[in-house]
């Protein structure tokens, strides 16, 4: 357990094991690149001390190293830049896991008679399959072939995990990674370091990699296919083929621009679904990209989409944990920060203790949410308080005095 926290801190905070090494030796606390790692592979157990230290320098409390992860996840696929390091994705994979392990708890504290609601994945072997599986979906979640305004909110309200990540990179690494949260929690992770069209079909994309099983195709076949299910959620081929009409020897620009602004598809994503679906023929295809590369709109495009997806559920389930005094401040600035401070204009809402006649007037799973939280925040306290922790049980005096017996 502490080996594996360990590597997550660290991992989290993007650090190397040499430079937590350095930051370790300026704390007084000296130590090797190979003891760290014997460390990280429970090879060795480091002392409270130690722990306490390096908890300074990953900046999580000493307690994250004592607890137990509390969601087991399985990542599925990870599209990324070639050139992404492998540090790097860990990293963003260590991140994500401290945002859904915070969000399931979270969860499970203030809802926890609701299930995610997401169609059990579907086998898939061809374009057909993933169109139908973007079909299903729909009518799964009763969306018909209404525009969809924003996909995240529409799967954090049906249970899902959307994780926006925003890296300090000027380039974008990677677009999307999926994951399963204890086998029943979808989890979408997104880099935000992209326009709002393509964020959203990323994030189509990654549900694509949820919701459709591949057992018999190879990674880049799979890659395809999500990408399918990717349009045909966002602008279903009956809505296309409506706007468009159902075969065209031309399509001006323009048409792909007011699609963009009806469906929240990039102009490119449009003129290669009209393409996959037969609307416009091959030529056709290579003569709007052509245009697309003419006037640098490959990377940015004309007419800009403002979408709205940014996650909001963690924020939501935070803020209300922390007015009901479940978690404490210091706990809901770690999972949301900034989620505490006052409104513009408003006074700073800081939440009072409940009395105990108060807490028994609560609902009991309520009540129990609150005290279950009340003695983690001690346990937590305990843990990382070396005033209560560094003493033996009895000291040397006392052990002389017993022998002595009573004067």
């Amino acid at each position: 357990m502490i080996a594996d926290r360990m590597r997550q801190a660290r991992l989290a905070a993007g650090m190397t094991l040499d430079e937590v090494a350095r930051h370790m030796e300026s704390l007084g606390h000296p130590i090797t690149r190979a003891g760290l790692s014997k460390y990280e592979k429970n090879k060795s157990t480091p002392g409270q001390a130690f722990l306490a230290a390096l908890g300074k320098v990953l900046q999580v409390k000493t307690s994250f190293f004592l607890s137990e992860p509390s969601v087991s996840i399985e990542w599925l696929a990870f599209r990324k830049q070639a050139r992404m390091p492998q540090s790097r994705q860990e990293q963003v994979k260590a991140l994500a896991a401290q945002v859904v392990e915070a969000q399931v708890w979270l969860q499970r504290t203030l809802y926890p008679n609701e299930r995610p609601s997401f169609p059990k994945p579907a086998r898939a072997h061809s374009v057909e399959d993933a169109e139908r599986a973007a079909q299903d979906l729909r009518a799964a979640w009763k969306l018909g072939d209404a525009a969809i305004g924003s996909l995240t909110r529409l799967l954090e309200d049906r249970g899902g995990i959307v994780v926006a990540h925003g890296g300090v990179q000027t380039e974008r690494e990677f677009d999307g990674l999926a994951g399963w949260a204890d086998h029943t929690t979808p989890i979408a992770v997104v880099s935000t370091n992209v326009p709002d069209d393509r964020l959203r079909y990323n994030l189509a994309h990654e549900l694509g990699h949820l919701l459709m099983d591949c057992p018999d195709l190879d990674p880049k076949e799979e890659e395809s296919l999500a990408h399918r299910f990717a349009s045909a959620l966002l602008i279903p081929a009956a809505v296309i083929r409506r706007e468009l009409g159902a075969r065209r020897r031309r399509v001006a620009m323009r048409e792909f621009a007011i699609l963009k602004g009806k469906c929240g598809l990039s102009m490119q994503g449009s003129v290669r679904r009209a393409f996959d679906l037969g609307i416009i023929e091959e030529s056709q295809y290579k003569a709007l990209f052509a245009q697309f590369s003419q006037f640098g709109w490959r990377k940015s495009e004309p007419y800009p989409y403002a979408g709205d997806e940014k996650p909001a559920r963690l924020l939501q389930m935070t803020v209300r944990a922390f007015t009901e005094g479940i978690i404490t401040r210091e706990r809901a600035e770690q999972v949301c920060p900034g989620c505490t401070t006052a409104m513009p204009g408003q006074p700073d809402e800081r939440v009072q203790p409940i009395s105990a006649s108060a807490l028994r007037k609560l609902p009991r799973e309520q009540r129990d949410a609150i005290l279950a939280a009340a003695a983690k925040e001690a346990e937590d306290e305990y843990l990382g308080n070396r005033e209560l922790t560094d003493f033996e049980a009895f000291s040397e005096e006392d052990v002389d005095d017993q022998d002595e017996g009573p004067q």
